[in-house]
C-alpha cells in the first residue's frame, strides 16, 4: 500500500526525476510493505547537484555580508512552510523512520523545528567580524581585523534514525552561514530529505543554494560528494566506521569534516540517588526503539546496590509489558527498528550477549506478531535488559542501536568513572545523585560532550552538540553549530608612520 508521495531530486532549483528514470522502493518498517518510491540519482545527478552549489556560492551573493538579513528572512519563510507541513513530516517520520506517534512530537518533528528556532535566535549573536586593533610588529605598524566568511559548498550526509532533527541541524545552520548545501539523506528515509527541496522551490530559495539527492546505495553519492574538490565541507552524522572512512577518502582534496558519530554512553547512578529502585526503572531503553547516537545505553549501578537495581528494572520492563509498537496508539513511544538489516544487527547482539555469559533480564525476541494486519512483515523486537554485564563484552563496547539496555556493576566513584571512560566512545551520558556537586565532579571527569546531571537536558537546539573519541568531531547547534560552517580571514592594513 502506497502511503507516501513519490520522493524526487532537488536539483539548481527544479524537483526532477533520476536521469535514468530509475527508482527504489521506500519500505515502511511497521510492516515490511513498500510505502512509497523515491528517485535512484546517478553520478550525473549528483555531479549535477554540486556543480549547481559551487555555481550558486561562487556566482551569487549567497554568501556575502549584505545577504545576511535576506537569508534570514528565507530561513523563516521556510522555517513557516515546514510548521504547515507538520503533519506531512509526522507522517514520514512513522512510514519511513518507523517512530511511534509518542516520539514524532518529541526528536523527530518538533525538537527539529524548535532546533530551526534556536538557530534564528542566535544568528545576531555570530561574529563576523573583530576588530584586533593597531600593533607594530617589526616595524610594520598594522591594524588588524579577522572577517569570518562561509567555508563554502557542503555536503550533509545524514542518518536514517530522526531525520528530520540531523537534517535541520546541518542544513538552517549552513545555509544562515552563507554556505551552499547538498543534502544526501539515507536511502531508508529519502521523503524525508525530498520535501526540503518542494518547500525551498515554495519559499523562493535561489537555484542551486540547497540541492537533494538520494539513492538506493546508501554509499554511492556519498563517497562522490566526499571525493569531489568541489564539496569544501563534508558535515556526516552516522557510525564512527563511516566516518573513519570519509576522513580517509577526502583526504585527497583537505576535505573539513563535522562527523557526528556512535556513542555508548553511560549513565551512572551513585548509591545516594534518591529513590534508587526507580531511578534505574526510567532507566528502560525504549524510547524509537533505542535507535539514537546519544542514549544512555549502559547503566551504571553500584555493587552494593545491584540487586535492588536489577528488581526495580524487571518490575519497570514487566510494567512497561506490551505498551508499545501499535501504529496509531499516541501514548507509544517505541516502534519497529528501520529496517530487516537493522533487526538481524540488534537480534545477533542480542544473541552474542547470552554467548558471552551475561543475563536476559528482560525480552530479548523478535516480535512480528506486532505487524498491523495484511502487513508482510515489521521489525519489531522487544525492549530488551542484559544484567550481570562486564564492561569488556562486546555488547557493553559497541554500539547496538536498538532496544538494548546493559547494566553493569561498579564498586565505587572511581571505578565508575573508570567503567565510563572505558570505551572508543564519548558522546553523551548522565550521572545522578543525591549531591549534585558530587555529581557534577564525576560528570567533569567523564570524557564526553555532554552529560546530564540528575535529569539536566543537556541536548537542545541552542546547545553545542558532539562527541570526544570516537564520536567524532566538531559541534552541531547552537551558535557554534553555525560557527561550523565559517572560515577565519585576517586582514592588516599598513598605517602611515
Amino acid at each position: 500500500m502506497t502511503l507516501l508521495p513519490p520522493a524526487r531530486l532537488y536539483i539548481d532549483g527544479t524537483l526532477r526525476d533520476a536521469s535514468g528514470g530509475a527508482t527504489f522502493d521506500i519500505v515502511n518498517p511497521w510492516t515490511g510493505e513498500v510505502a512509497g518510491v523515491a528517485a535512484d540519482a546517478t553520478h550525473e545527478d549528483v555531479d549535477a547537484a554540486i556543480a549547481a552549489a559551487r555555481r550558486a556560492f561562487d556566482e551569487t551573493d549567497w554568501g556575502d555580508p549584505a545577504n545576511r538579513d535576506n537569508r534570514l528572512a528565507l530561513l523563516r519563510k521556510l522555517r513557516a512552510l515546514f510548521e504547515d507541513n507538520k503533519d506531512r513530516l509526522a507522517q514520514l517520520a512513522r512510514f519511513e523512520a518507523g517512530a511511534a506517534m509518542g516520539a514524532v512530537g518529541m526528536a523527530h518533528v518538533d525538537n527539529a523545528n524548535q532546533g530551526w528556532d534556536d538557530y534564528m535566535a542566535v544568528f545576531d549573536q555570530v561574529t563576523w567580524e573583530e576588530d584586533l586593533g593597531n600593533r607594530d610588529f617589526r616595524g610594520f605598524p598594522s591594524h588588524r581585523k579577522v572577517v569570518y566568511e562561509p567555508v563554502g559548498v557542503v555536503a550533509a550526509i545524514t542518518p536514517w534514525n530522526v531525520p528530520h532533527y540531523v537534517n535541520v541541524g546541518k542544513v538552517v545552520a549552513a545555509l544562515l552561514a552563507g554556505c551552499t548545501v547538498i543534502l544526501k539523506p539515507a536511502p531508508d528515509t529519502p521523503g524525508m530529505g525530498a520535501i526540503w527541496g518542494e518547500l525551498a522551490e515554495q519559499a523562493g530559495l535561489p537555484k542551486g543554494v540547497l540541492n537533494v539527492v538520494f539513492g538506493a546505495d546508501p554509499a554511492a553519492a556519498g563517497e562522490q560528494l566526499v571525493t569531489d574538490p568541489r564539496v569544501d565541507l563534508i558535515s556526516f552524522t552516522g557510525s564512527t566506521g563511516v566516518g573513519k572512512r570519509i576522513m580517509q577518502a577526502g583526504a585527497d582534496t583537505l576535505k573539513r569534516v563535522f562527523l557526528e558519530l556512535g556513542g555508548k554512553s553511560a549513565k551512572i547512578v551513585l548509591d545516594d540517588a534518591p529513590d534508587f529502585a526507580r531511578e534505574c526503572a526510567q532507566s528502560m531503553l525504549v524510547f524509537h526503539a533505542g535507535q539514537g547516537c546519544a542514549v544512555q545505553s549502559r547503566l551504571l549501578v553500584p555493587r552494593s546496590r545491584y540487586e535492588e537495581a536489577k528488581a526495580g528494572l524487571k518490575m519497570a520492563y514487566q510494567g512497561f509489558g506490551d505498551n508499545w509498537g501499535k501504529i496509531d496508539e499516541p501514548t507509544h513511544i517505541m516502534g519497529p527498528v528501520v529496517s530487516q538489516r537493522q533487526m538481524d544487527r540488534v537480534m545477533r547482539y542480542i544473541e552474542l550477549g547470552q554467548e558471552e555469559g551475561a543475563s536476559l533480564l528482560a525480552g530479548g525476541k523478535a516480535r512480528p506478531d506486532k505487524t498491523p494486519e495484511g502487513g508482510a512483515g515489521g521489525y519489531f523486537i522487544e525492549p530488551t535488559c542484559f544484567v550481570d554485564v562486564d564492561n569488556s563484552m562486546r555488547i557493553a563496547q559497541e554500539e547496538i542501536f536498538g532496544p538494548v539496555l546493559v547494566v553493569i556493576p561498579y564498586e565505587d566513584d572511581e571505578d565508575a568513572i573508570r567503567i565510563a571512560n572505558e570505551t572508543q566512545y564519548g558522546l553523551s551520558g548522565g550521572v545522578v545523585s543525591a549531591d549534585p556537586a558530587r555529581a557534577e565532579r564525576v560528570a567533569r571527569r567523564i570524557r564526553s560532550g555532554s552529560m546530564s546531571v540528575n535529569g539536566g537536558m543537556c541536548i537542545a537546539g541552542d546547545l553545542p552538540f558532539g562527541g570526544f573519541k570516537g564520536s567524532g568531531m566538531g559541534r552541531e547547534w547552537g551558535l557554534a553549530g553555525i560557527e561550523e560552517f565559517l572560515d577565519s580571514k585576517v586582514i592588516a592594513t599598513r598605517l602611515a608612520s
